[in-house]
Protein backbone atom coordinates (compact mmCIF):
# COMPACT_ATOMS: atom_id res chain seq x y z
CA UNK A 1 0.00 0.00 0.00
CA UNK A 2 2.81 2.44 0.84
CA UNK A 3 4.50 2.16 -2.56
CA UNK A 4 1.22 2.62 -4.40
CA UNK A 5 0.25 5.60 -2.22
CA UNK A 6 3.65 7.25 -2.78
CA UNK A 7 3.38 6.84 -6.55
CA UNK A 8 -0.26 7.95 -6.72
CA UNK A 9 0.42 11.02 -4.58
CA UNK A 10 3.28 12.02 -6.88
CA UNK A 11 1.14 11.55 -10.00
CA UNK A 12 -1.69 13.60 -8.49
CA UNK A 13 0.81 16.33 -7.53
CA UNK A 14 1.97 16.41 -11.13
CA UNK A 15 -1.61 16.63 -12.39
CA UNK A 16 -2.34 19.46 -9.97
CA UNK A 17 0.78 21.35 -11.06
CA UNK A 18 -0.18 20.97 -14.72
CA UNK A 19 -3.68 22.18 -13.85
CA UNK A 20 -2.20 25.24 -12.11
CA UNK A 21 -0.02 26.02 -15.13
CA UNK A 22 -3.08 25.98 -17.35
CA UNK A 23 -5.11 27.98 -14.84
CA UNK A 24 -2.60 30.76 -14.30
CA UNK A 25 -0.44 30.82 -17.44
CA UNK A 26 -2.11 29.24 -20.44
CA UNK A 27 -5.89 29.49 -20.67
CA UNK A 28 -6.98 30.76 -17.26
CA UNK A 29 -9.32 27.77 -16.96
CA UNK A 30 -9.77 26.13 -13.56
CA UNK A 31 -10.90 22.68 -14.74
CA UNK A 32 -7.51 21.01 -14.11
CA UNK A 33 -7.34 22.35 -10.57
CA UNK A 34 -10.97 21.44 -9.90
CA UNK A 35 -10.29 17.86 -11.02
CA UNK A 36 -6.83 17.25 -9.54
CA UNK A 37 -7.25 19.31 -6.35
CA UNK A 38 -9.62 16.91 -4.58
CA UNK A 39 -7.86 13.86 -6.02
CA UNK A 40 -4.53 15.10 -4.74
CA UNK A 41 -6.04 15.94 -1.35
CA UNK A 42 -7.40 12.43 -0.93
CA UNK A 43 -4.16 10.80 -2.09
CA UNK A 44 -2.14 13.08 0.19
CA UNK A 45 -4.15 11.81 3.16
CA UNK A 46 -3.78 8.21 1.95
CA UNK A 47 0.00 8.68 1.72
CA UNK A 48 0.24 10.14 5.24
CA UNK A 49 -1.82 7.25 6.66
CA UNK A 50 0.29 4.72 4.75
CA UNK A 51 3.51 6.20 6.16
CA UNK A 52 2.13 5.94 9.69
CA UNK A 53 0.94 2.36 9.13
CA UNK A 54 4.17 1.27 7.43
CA UNK A 55 6.42 2.69 10.15
CA UNK A 56 6.15 -0.18 12.65
CA UNK A 57 6.35 -2.86 9.96
CA UNK A 58 9.39 -1.31 8.26
CA UNK A 59 11.06 -0.39 11.55
CA UNK A 60 11.52 3.28 10.65
CA UNK A 61 12.82 5.62 13.30
CA UNK A 62 10.84 8.69 14.34
CA UNK A 63 13.20 10.77 12.21
CA UNK A 64 12.68 8.58 9.12
CA UNK A 65 8.92 8.75 9.65
CA UNK A 66 9.08 12.53 9.95
CA UNK A 67 11.09 12.74 6.71
CA UNK A 68 8.53 10.48 5.06
CA UNK A 69 5.75 12.80 6.13
CA UNK A 70 7.70 15.85 4.97
CA UNK A 71 8.26 14.17 1.61
CA UNK A 72 4.58 14.67 0.84
CA UNK A 73 5.00 18.44 0.68
CA UNK A 74 7.36 19.06 -2.28
CA UNK A 75 6.25 17.79 -5.67
CA UNK A 76 7.46 14.22 -6.30
CA UNK A 77 9.08 14.04 -2.86
CA UNK A 78 7.19 10.85 -2.09
CA UNK A 79 8.98 9.09 -4.94
CA UNK A 80 12.39 9.91 -3.45
CA UNK A 81 11.34 8.73 0.00
CA UNK A 82 9.83 5.54 -1.43
CA UNK A 83 13.11 4.76 -3.20
CA UNK A 84 15.01 5.30 0.05
CA UNK A 85 12.57 3.06 1.91
CA UNK A 86 12.88 0.33 -0.74
CA UNK A 87 16.70 0.44 -0.52
CA UNK A 88 16.58 0.32 3.28
CA UNK A 89 14.20 -2.67 3.18
CA UNK A 90 16.48 -4.48 0.73
CA UNK A 91 19.46 -3.97 3.06
CA UNK A 92 17.70 -5.48 6.10
CA UNK A 93 18.44 -9.13 6.83
CA UNK A 94 15.41 -11.40 6.54
CA UNK A 95 15.53 -12.34 10.22
CA UNK A 96 14.90 -8.75 11.37
CA UNK A 97 12.01 -8.34 8.94
CA UNK A 98 10.34 -11.57 10.07
CA UNK A 99 10.73 -10.79 13.79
Amino acid sequence: MFRLAAFAEAVSWTGLLIGMVFKYLVVENEIGVKIFGPIHGALFILYVVSVLLTRPVAGWSARATFVGLLASIPPLGTLFFERWAARKAAEQPLESVAA
